[in-house]
């Protein structure tokens, strides 16, 4: 049976050292949580590091065994990859970068190769588990190049790919050197998950931006496959921590803290030691807040827990060294023999003290600079059994999309700060009841086990969609086939589209003549007489008598508008108008106006709107409304709107390249076709054309009618010299 592999950086157990030999601690966090139904059916697995590295091969024996047995596959990494791989490049450079700490990252050729090889090492770990049919899900930015090592591996396997922090925007993404190879990584993947829409957005503009790949509806075409992208926020286990914050533990502890600071109310803060939490930047909206506010000194105290994180490390030491200092400044100016203002805790809390911490608090204060989703503000909402509370909560956290009930704030304006913190402890109780009970609704909703199942699901749905809209590669064996039919035939047509099939797109469409290999390839097909060759394109006529009118071809140009046979004159499809021209003309010059690098290409029958030459994200964003905006002008009227690779065209319905190619066959009854277009244009070619036709998607073949796909302009002059 198909199985299920996760992947991540860590294993759901750590892996530690202690006089007694090694020990194995499960881990809390939401992942292993929303993940251990999956990894833990039969047949599954979960790869990851252990946290450690081993001694000798015995040691690595004894931890692969005992993690076997809880269906666990380990990677051992050497101590200098732990250094270069997960601290240098992971933590060093990607890390800060998509956090929008740009002055931050460590740009390393060394780091960056560590960075390959250990993802080298998880695919050869993963593909020692992973059969062909089976799924693997791969997890977060220190994996990024996985995906594709594993899709060249295992081609038909279905692949994901989750990031839980976020993505940033292309123009800091462009910043890295190794910016295309990361995004090709990740591409590998069938569907690609991030927690918010904004996130996704950021994503689907670098790889349009980078990479040249179009997308639509949040799908990207590769020239291989079709890429599904999607936003899933990620939830908490809500009745975990529901239950514990109701246990009598919680409020035994409850009790403790409140003998202890007696009728003072608390603001709750609770993060791991980073630059992108905010920490430093809520103590001095807090000090702000007993400033401009007196008498809510000696009765509000802020509790703040700071879990220890990379101490070591220059920026985090500093870091540490500036809260501890901003703790200590408060409470000398504000302190009173029986009150604390701030209660700084420099430690991580068992579970059940923490479920304490959470129903104890009235206020928590969940601001990071930058967070992908940040899971605390989710865990409050669910640990409020009495719905009184309030969440403050930073605007850059992708929470802040779901839990539009909290306070939003912008964690860098401490003024803001302050006054939520204010408006949250004189916010009457009904106020905070019906804020609490919507927030409530939602995280129970959107627990961490629908985030997981929905997940799974879109992904086997991107999957059989690829392989019911997929077209088959023309492998050579198919090659043979087709050559071996084209040799029994008496009479072959050739149906060939021009520019990105015959000939690569050129940024000036008028630079994109034929050159000498395609017109000898080109007469030496015609010279046969059993062949009739069409040129089958969008292109005006002029042009393409200019161009190839000299060889015995016949022309199908304006998609399908102007016929030619060989030999004889250019005839119409059928009768024309051309006047709504003058309507539709003044549009798409406003158009061109907006919109640096497109140009407008008038035929006799057709506009053209090309944006090939204009910015990628800007072009794509302008051909949507013009899209839209001609649509809407040509209800009602005999034209259609048409959309091709990077143009927009207006012209006649019912004419197309479709109807033309099937006029075509009717005059000639040919017993070989062969149809060859790279475009949506070319879909209605292979859509008219008889099942036994040989029709051949060019380029990006994920989703067509036609039968075969090749993946470019060489591969189809190949073909065609084959048949020679």
């Amino acid at each position: 049976m198909p199985k299920t592999i996760i992947v991540s950086n860590r294993l759901p157990t750590k892996v530690l050292r202690t006089p007694d030999g090694l020990s194995f601690q499960p881990s809390e966090g939401g992942l292993a949580t929303g993940l251990g139904s999956i990894y833990r059916q039969d047949g599954n697995m979960w790869v990851g590091w252990p946290g450690l590295f081993v001694e000798d091969e015995s040691e690595e024996g004894f931890v692969r065994t005992q993690l076997a047995e809880d269906s666990m596959a380990p990677v051992f990494l050497t101590e200098q990859e732990i250094h270069d791989y997960y601290e240098g490049f992971s933590n060093g450079t990607l890390w800060p970068m998509f956090h929008y700490f740009a002055q931050l990252p460590v740009f390393d050729e060394a780091l960056w190769e560590a960075y390959v090889t250990v993802n080298q090492k998880f695919c050869q770990a993963v593909l020692a588990q992973a059969g062909p049919e089976d799924t693997i899900w791969v997890h977060d930015y220190q994996l990024l190049l996985l995906p594709q090592m594993l899709r060249a591996a295992r081609p038909h396997s279905t692949i994901g790919f989750f990031l839980h922090i976020p993505f940033p925007s292309y123009e800091l993404i462009r910043i890295l050197p190794w910016r295309r190879e990361l995004l090709e990584g990740m591409l590998g993947a069938d569907l690609i998950g991030f927690h918010t829409f904004g996130y996704m957005r950021h994503f689907l503009s670098s790889v349009a931006q980078l990479l040249g790949l179009p997308n639509q509806h949040g799908r990207i075409e590769t020239p291989t496959r079709s890429v599904l992208v999607d936003a899933f926020p990620m939830g908490i286990d809500y009745e975990r921590y529901a239950q514990a914050a109701a246990s009598e533990a919680a409020q035994a502890h409850v009790q403790e803290y409140r003998a202890a600071l007696k009728d003072v109310r608390v603001i709750l803060s609770i993060d791991r030691l980073d630059y992108t939490k905010g920490i430093a930047q809520r103590l001095r909206a807090f000090a702000l807040l007993l400033q401009r506010y007196p008498e809510l000194r000696g009765h509000v105290s802020l509790l703040m827990v700071v879990v220890p994180s990379r101490d070591q490390v220059a920026q985090y030491a500093s870091l540490k060294e500036e809260i501890d200092e901003l703790v200590g400044r408060i409470n000398a100016q504000y302190r009173t023999i029986s009150w604390n203002p701030v209660h700084y805790f420099y430690r991580a809390f068992p579970f059940d003290e923490l479920a304490g911490l959470y129903r104890l608090a009235e206020v928590a204060m969940v601001t990071p600079m930058r967070d992908g989703m940040n899971l605390v503000a989710k865990e409050f909402v669910a640990s409020k059994a009495d719905q009184r509370g309030v969440l403050i909560l930073s605007e850059r956290a992708g929470a802040a999309r779901e839990l539009a009930d909290a306070l939003i704030v912008n964690p860098t304006d401490t003024g803001q700060l302050a006054e939520a913190l204010h408006e949250a402890l004189v916010m009457p109780d009904e106020e905070q009841e019906h804020r609490m009970s919507n927030m409530q609704a939602l995280v129970k909703r959107y627990n961490v086990f629908a985030w997981s199942r929905l997940f799974m699901e879109r992904l086997a749905y991107a999957k059989t969609q690829q392989l019911n809209l997929a077209t088959a590669s023309l492998t050579p064996a198919l090659v043979k086939q087709v050559v071996a039919e084209y040799h029994e035939a008496e009479r072959r047509l050739l149906l060939l589209d021009y520019d990105g099939t015959l000939a690569p797109f050129h940024t000036n469409p008028q630079r994109a003549q034929p050159d000498e290999e395609l017109r000898l390839l080109l007469r030496a097909l015609t010279d046969n007489p059993q062949n009739r060759v069409v040129i089958i394109s969008g292109r005006d006529r002029a042009t393409l008598t200019r161009w190839l009118g000299h060889l015995p071809l016949d022309f199908i140009a304006e998609h399908g508008v102007w016929l030619l046979t060989a030999g004889e004159d250019w005839q119409l499809f059928q009768e024309l108008r051309n006047d709504w021209k003058r309507d539709i003309l003044p549009v798409l010059e406003l158009y061109v106006s907006r919109t640096a690098g497109s140009f407008i290409e008038e035929k006799d029958y057709s506009l053209v709107w090309h944006y090939r030459r204009a910015d990628a994200e800007l072009g794509a964003g302008r051909a949507r409304e013009l899209v839209s905006h001609l649509t809407f002008m040509a209800s009602n009227t005999d034209l259609q709107v048409l959309e091709g690779n990077k143009v927009i065209e207006i012209k006649h319905v019912g004419i197309n390249k479709g109807s033309a190619a099937a006029r075509t066959v009717g005059n000639y009854h040919p017993d070989f076709i062969l149809a060859l277009g790279d475009d949506r244009t070319d879909e209605d070619t292979f859509g008219a054309l008889p099942e036994t036709a040989y029709t051949v998607k060019v380029g990006s073949a994920p989703r067509s009618l036609a039968r075969f796909h090749v993946a470019g302009t060489p591969e189809v002059r190949s073909l065609l010299r084959s048949l020679l």
